[in-house]
Formats: C-alpha cells, sequence, structure tokens
C-alpha cells in the first residue's frame, strides 16, 4: 500500500511489536505515507484502548519517529475513535493529529465484533442489527468530527448477514459519508477474520465511487506483520472498481496520490 493509515501500538493492549517494528515492514512494502491511529481512549471499554494518561507519550512517539524517519519514509499520527454517543472525549476529538478515523464497535454498548460477545448474534433480530448498525455510522458521519470512516461494513465480520439489500441499508450512511466530506478506508483486516474479505463489499465500494466518495487504504495491523497483508488483493479491488487516487492526511488537510 502507497497508503497506510490504520495502524496500532501496544497500547491499545490487544497488539503487538513496537511501532519501529511496524514502521520497518512499512518500509520493505514501500509505503510512503504510514499512519498509526492506535484506539483512542474512552470513558466505556477501557480494556481494549489506551488511558487518557497515555495520549500524551503516545503523540509524543510518533512526532519522534516521524523525525528519525522523515528521509525515508512520511509517519502520520491519529487516532482511531469509537463513535459511541456521551463516550466522546474533547480531549481526543481535538487533539492535535493528522486524521481522525470515526469507527463504530459498538451497538448500544455491544461490540458487536468482540469474540466474546458473538452469542448475541442468535438473540437478536439480523436485520435490525444492520439497520442499527448503519445508524450509528451515518450519526458518526454527521457529527462532523472524523476525516476517515473505519471499516464500513465492519457488522460482517463474522458472517451474519442481512436478508435486504445491503447496499439500501448502507445508502443513508453513504449520503453523510459524502456530505461530510469523509473519506472511506479500504480495510484488509477483514480478509484476516471470518467473513474473509475486505471493509468494505464490492458493491459497497462501487456505490462509493459512483457518490464520488474518495478512498484511503489501511492494513487495520495489530502486529508488525500485518502490515501490508492483502495488498495486492485490496489495490485490484479498489482499480476493478474505479478508483485510481487515495488520500493520505497532514494537519486534516486532504492529499490525493496515485496507486
Amino acid at each position: 500500500m502507497i497508503v497506510d493509515l490504520h495502524n496500532h501500538t501496544p497500547r491499545c493492549n490487544h497488539a503487538e511489536g513496537t511501532p519501529q517494528e511496524y514502521i520497518k515492514q512499512a518500509l520493505t512494502c514501500k509505503t510512503k505515507f504510514f499512519g498509526f491511529a492506535d484506539h483512542a481512549p474512552m470513558d466505556f471499554d477501557p480494556k481494549y484502548r489506551m488511558s487518557f494518561h497515555e495520549m500524551d507519550s503516545y503523540e509524543k512517539e510518533i512526532k519522534t519517529l516521524q523525525e528519525i524517519y522523515r528521509d525515508k519514509i512520511t509517519i502520520l499520527l491519529g487516532y482511531e475513535v469509537d463513535y459511541l454517543e456521551n463516550h466522546m472525549d474533547k480531549r481526543v476529538l481535538e487533539a492535535d493529529v493528522d486524521y481522525l478515523i470515526g469507527s463504530v464497535h459498538f451497538i448500544e454498548k455491544w461490540g458487536f465484533d468482540n469474540p466474546e460477545f458473538i452469542g448475541r448474534y442468535e438473540s437478536e433480530n439480523i436485520d435490525d442489527i444492520w439497520k442499527k448498525y448503519f445508524l450509528a455510522v451515518e450519526n458518526m458521519a454527521k457529527s462532523g468530527y472524523f476525516d476517515i470512516v473505519g471499516h464500513l461494513d465492519l457488522i460482517k465480520v463474522f458472517k451474519f448477514m442481512p436478508t435486504c439489500n445491503i447496499t439500501e441499508l448502507a445508502h443513508n450512511a453513504l449520503v453523510a459519508i459524502k456530505k461530510a466530506d469523509m473519506v472511506l478506508e479500504l480495510n484488509v483486516a477483514g480478509y484476516r477474520k471470518p467473513i474473509g474479505e475486505a471493509y468494505p463489499s464490492k458493491e459497497l465500494l462501487e456505490k462509493a465511487f459512483k457518490m464520488g466518495i474518495p478512498i484511503t487504504f489501511a492494513s487495520d495491523a495489530h502486529t508488525p506483520q500485518q502490515v501490508g497483508l492483502y495488498n495486492d488483493a485490496i489495490t485490484s479491488l479498489a482499480k476493478e472498481v474505479g478508483y485510481t487516487e487515495c488520500v493520505y492526511f497532514i494537519k486534516k488537510q486532504k492529499y490525493f496520490i496515485n496507486f
């Protein structure tokens, strides 16, 4: 991936390896713009994210690495922020970073992508779950806080699929994403999950392309070895749909580059 903006560090408590190891792997993959966007702190679900007192050290470490590697690769600083009403914090939303990824991992505080809570799928109406998910994505986009949409159809992670048309379910969310001038990430983590495909699906990506929604790329790496995995698959998918450019951010400013 020439651009890879969604990668983690051990501060989130479920990633391994040093930031330097991630960067070295990105160099091996010939990435030009590599971003760290670790899970931002929040007063909910602290087990899977950094704490507020770690924000300063996280930001300082990435900024130090920017200087160390400035002649080899452009290192970017961001956060992956959970969109969860009444639990987002100004310290994160107003942080001095290059970009914020807005992600939905919770439906009414249910961590639907966490294997620990997979059993709830059996007791819920699957179509209602998908509708609630895309409504949360729509509201995330309308909030105006975020630059990038994280893994648009993450709700498919365990292959519990709806009975109705997915592009219709996602329509209002995509409209909100377009109106908010957000960027859609092509996230390869889905290839490593039961669903076995990228986020978003090709059909949703085709709709996004028709709507003129720009894209970026994401390894969503939680180990250095995951950086750049499935590069050929994800870039081929983007090209098949019609994309030729992707986006990176510096200080919230959007830049386009051919891939």
